[in-house]
Formats: structure tokens, C-alpha cells, sequence
């Protein structure tokens, strides 16, 4: 009888043993309640939780991947898009990630996505698409704020897609290749004022050296004839048409042929300077 008796206390301990022994690894911590009360944090490592008197929860102190749904935004300038994201968090403070609020999981999960139409709901589509790096930081910035007070840290936040309907991909196309056109049309200006100055500085160049602007002709008749072409390039000094043009020049300054045949008598013809006044 006392053999069973002793067996029996034996056994209870056994098993009061191993309802109170817990191990926790390094990435866990357990919060202690005692007769309800909040009594502290355990862990990690081996400890003993007094069965009927203490309870134990668990957290896991490792970052957690939230997956943000795709949420319906109607942008600033009212464009309606589709737009999902992903939330790192981790859990720094555990007695407060269960005291202060019930399943911290899902209430992290419905404030990102009551702040990502919040913060996307005051941008326009242009800035959704070129500046997700800022709206990353806004979201990351009031998800943190809000989160503190659970003990909770927001290391990142990462918009994922922007879904656009297909004529509003349509017209962001046409944009683009209307900007394309602008800017080659930009470089094409850029590039004649380029070479315009170049000409200019080459024309007053070869104006301060003649024999450049003759070589430079030689040149130019060099890379004609090596053409295989049936072009025949005569090339005339402009030595021997200066006097022609000096002529002609000073013909034009003596008035015409109709100045000319006014005083200059031709086949015995008189002029009116000639006549006499009586004749």
C-alpha cells in the first residue's frame, strides 16, 4: 500500500515536473500572467510555469512579412488604381504586444491598409509611380508612430504594384512617346546650335588665313574626286574674276546703259549738251 502510494506521489511529480518546465528558444519570449496579473517576461531558456497559478504566451520576436491586400485608390488628380504592398514589422517590447492589443497581427495588417489609401489618396499618379521611395518612408514613418504604443517596430514598407486599367495604360503610353518626341526634337535644336557656333568659329578662321580657305578647297576637291563619281569640279580662281567684278561694279555705280547713252554721242548723234540753244 505504501509502495503504491509512493508510486503515485512519484508519477504526480513527474507530471507537475513537466507541466511546469519550459524551454524557449533564442527567437520567442513568454509573457507571465500570475493569478491574472501581468508578473513579467521569461525566456529564453529553461524556467519553471506553476501549473493552475501562472500562465504562459508565447511571442515571436522575429520579423514578420505582412502582405498588404490590393486596395482601390482614387488618386489626386482622380485616376483609379490598384495598389498592394508588403510590411516588415518584428516585435520589440512582448508584454505590450499582448497587454495593449488584442492579436497585434491583424491590427497591424488593417492600419497598413487604412494608411496606404490614406497616403496614396494624396498623391497623383505620376508620383505614385516615380517616387515610391518617399511614399515608402510616409507609410513607414505613421505606421511606426501608431505602432509604438504595442510594442511594435515597422522596419519597411514596400509598395508592390500599381494596376492601372488598360486605357489609362494607353494614354500613359502616348504621353511617353509624345515626350520622347519632345525631347529628340529638343536635342535636334541643341545639336544645329552646336554646330552653328562651330561654323561660325571655323568662318572666322578661315577669314583671318586666305590660304587656309584654299586649302581647305583643295581639300574638298580631294574628297570629290575620290567618290568614283562622273562629277567634273573646274575650279576658278577668284583672282581672275575680281576684275570683271570691279567692272561691273563700277558700271552699275555710273548709272546703267540709260546714263551711258545720255552722254556718250554714238554715229554722229547729237546730245543735248551739244545743241545750241538758238538751234
Amino acid at each position: 500500500m505504501m509502495l503504491n502510494f509512493g508510486a503515485a506521489i512519484l508519477v504526480l511529480i513527474a507530471i507537475f515536473l513537466f507541466a511546469a518546465i519550459k524551454i524557449l528558444p533564442e527567437y520567442e519570449r513568454g509573457v507571465m500572467f500570475t493569478l491574472g496579473r501581468m508578473t513579467g517576461v521569461k525566456g529564453p531558456g529553461l524556467f519553471l510555469v506553476i501549473p493552475f497559478i501562472q500562465k504562459m504566451i508565447k511571442v515571436d520576436m522575429r520579423v514578420v512579412v505582412l502582405d498588404v491586400p490590393p486596395q482601390d485608390v482614387i488618386s489626386r488628380d482622380n485616376v483609379s488604381v490598384r495598389v498592394n504592398a508588403v510590411v516588415y514589422f518584428r516585435v520589440i517590447e512582448a508584454d505590450k504586444a499582448i497587454v495593449e492589443v488584442e492579436h497585434f497581427y491583424d491590427a497591424v495588417s488593417q492600419l497598413a491598409q487604412t494608411t496606404l489609401r490614406s497616403v496614396l489618396g494624396k498623391h497623383e499618379l505620376d508620383e505614385m509611380l516615380a517616387e515610391r521611395d518617399k511614399l515608402n518612408a510616409d507609410i513607414q514613418e505613421i505606421l511606426d508612430r501608431h505602432t509604438d504604443a504595442w510594442g511594435l517596430k515597422v522596419a519597411n514598407v514596400e509598395i508592390k504594384q500599381v494596376d492601372l486599367d488598360e486605357s489609362m495604360t494607353r494614354a500613359i503610353a502616348r504621353q511617353a512617346e509624345a515626350e520622347r518626341a519632345r525631347r529628340a526634337k529638343v536635342i535636334n535644336a541643341e545639336g544645329e546650335m552646336q554646330a552653328a557656333e562651330n561654323l561660325r568659329g571655323a568662318a572666322e578662321q578661315l577669314a583671318r588665313e586666305p590660304q587656309a580657305l584654299q586649302l581647305r578647297y583643295l581639300q574638298t576637291l580631294v574628297d570629290i574626286a575620290g567618290e568614283n563619281n562622273s562629277t567634273i569640279v573646274f575650279p576658278l580662281p577668284m583672282d581672275l574674276i575680281r576684275p570683271l567684278m570691279d567692272l561691273g561694279d563700277a558700271f552699275n555705280a555710273a548709272g546703267g546703259p540709260d546714263e551711258a547713252n545720255r552722254t556718250t554721242p554714238t554715229n554722229g548723234t547729237e546730245t543735248d549738251a551739244d545743241r545750241e540753244p538758238g538751234g
